[in-house]
């Protein structure tokens, strides 16, 4: 994401090439994001799918002591490979969304009353909600399966005669193998994914929009005189408001993701894993490893929006 959430390039066409652009950008912006990411995420889900820790710091200290400091980045072709791809979805699907809706509202101006310009009026907050689910949604299809190899491999015991994949392509051969088939084994845990796709991403755009949006009313200056450094900044308290909004889901996604299949299957479904997860441990077992989420989210979000916004610069 970058200020090119509506990077007042958007006051040109919206058509094919501009579509590209943002594909492209998105793209760059994912792989920033996986690098800067990757090591937090490991400690995340060992929190939320084990008890062997007693917090961010026993978690991290007992990876680098056990498994080596390459461990943090277990796992990491996969989502090098596929975030990147799920964020350029994500910025492809929003600006689509914005601009369809931007074209929408102007099609609908009354004759001879105030016309919405696409670029010069913005769109309501609750539009932007809607374009940044809209995002999330749109990316869920590739999301689901790419989080679930992740978790897979970032969970499985270390040392070369312990583990239970060999690497990504064989992780998904065997989780379709023993899931009975593709879609209930590698896609295991969609439907909280798409729940939490579509909660994270229409959070994580409207909170961008309103901080972008408010910097350029207060300082009366148009967004793309937005300098980057704040561009990052707001794009890092968009990604705290991202998980704050949506963190229970991502326990319960990690929770089917890692459980076992057929006699070994724990959670029978996403509302039975709610259920367990609450009779368990109550309201605080859907916050586990909120702690190292929120260090990971300033950060990775803020990268991924300057990442974005430079390559949007750049190209356009």
């Amino acid at each position: 994401m970058a200020e090119s959430a509506s990077l007042d390039v958007e006051a040109q066409s919206g058509g094919a090439a501009q579509t590209a652009k943002d594909l492209f950008s998105g793209a760059a912006g994912g792989i920033a994001q996986v690098l800067i990411g990757q090591p937090f995420d490991i400690v995340k889900v060992r929190l939320q799918t084990s008890e062997a820790y007693s917090s961010a710091l026993s978690a991290a200290t007992s990876i680098y002591k056990n498994e080596g400091p390459l461990a943090f980045y277990k796992g990491t072709l996969t989502p090098l490979l596929g975030i990147g791809a799920c964020v350029s979805i994500q910025f492809g699907a929003f600006h689509s969304a914005r601009r369809f809706l931007e074209q929408r509202k102007a099609d609908a101006s009354p004759p001879g009353g105030k016309k919405f310009i696409p670029g010069v009026h913005t769109l309501s907050y609750g539009e932007y909600y809607l374009a940044g689910a809209f995002a999330g949604i749109s990316n869920t299809i590739l999301s689901s399966p790419i989080e679930h190899v992740r978790i897979r491999l970032q969970t499985q015991p270390h040392g070369a005669a312990n583990r239970l994949y060999t690497g990504p392509w064989d992780c998904v051969r065997k989780l379709s193998s023993q899931g009975g088939g593709v879609l209930p084994g590698l896609y295991r845990g969609t439907s909280v994914t798409l729940l939490r796709e579509a909660q994270a991403y229409g959070v994580w755009f409207l909170s961008f929009e309103w901080l972008m949006n408010a910097d350029a009313a207060r300082n009366k200056i148009a967004r793309k005189e937005i300098p980057s450094y704040k561009v990052a900044l707001y794009g890092g308290l968009a990604g705290e408001a991202l998980w704050l909004a949506s963190y229970p889901f991502d326990v319960v996604k990690s929770k089917m993701q890692t459980d076992g299949f057929q006699q070994q299957q724990r959670y029978k479904s996403m509302r039975d894993c709610f259920g367990q997860t609450f009779r368990a441990e109550g309201m605080r077992g859907f916050w586990k490893g909120i702690g190292p989420t929120l260090l990971r989210a300033m950060p990775v979000s803020a990268g991924t929006f300057a990442v974005v916004e430079m390559t949007m610069r750049a190209i356009n």
